[in-house]
């Protein structure tokens, strides 16, 4: 009897082992979205950040050690052509960068002001120990049109001063 318990408890270590393999264990750290954004990741690298069309955010959260560029490029009509991103941190960082520079193309500006933490969230099934890159989305984007508007700000300023 005791030979036939100790075969039945060590069983499922054997198993569990097998289970724990890297793979595994990312997937079943992460959701599916989650791992997709970080082994396809959309949209990473660059834009000019000298052009008056490009709005760039660089936000970070020092619990964390997560840094998060994110460039916006807008039209003259006021929409999102075109969004990057680069992002040191852990792959849900990484994935909720990937996400909005997806959902920011083609939306107005003030559309894309209406892009919460908590959709990303949503979106991503991050859990709560995870929130905080949803929130790091969020602020690059909002640091990222705040840029933009000083941009063309300053744009109409020089040029009052130039036709002065």
């Amino acid at each position: 009897m005791a030979g036939l318990v100790a075969k039945k408890c060590i069983t499922p270590l054997v198993v569990m082992r097998r289970i724990t393999s890297p793979e595994y264990t990312v997937q079943a750290a992460y959701h599916k979205k989650v791992v997709d954004h970080y082994e396809n990741p959309r949209n990473v690298g660059s834009l000019d950040k000298t052009s008056k069309n490009v709005g760039t955010g660089l936000v970070g959260a020092p619990a964390c050690g997560d840094v998060m560029k994110l460039q916006i490029e807008v039209d003259d009509q006021g929409k999102i052509v075109d969004a990057r991103f680069k992002t040191f941190g852990c792959g849900s960082a990484i994935a909720s960068s990937s996400l909005v520079t997806e959902w920011v193309k083609g939306k107005s500006i003030n559309e894309a002001l209406t892009i919460k933490n908590t959709d990303i969230a949503k979106e991503l099934s991050l859990p709560p120990v995870k929130l905080h890159c949803s929130m790091l989305a969020e602020d690059a984007i909002k640091a990222a049109l705040n840029d933009y508007r000083l941009k063309q700000q300053d744009g109409k300023i020089e040029a009052v001063k130039a036709s002065n």
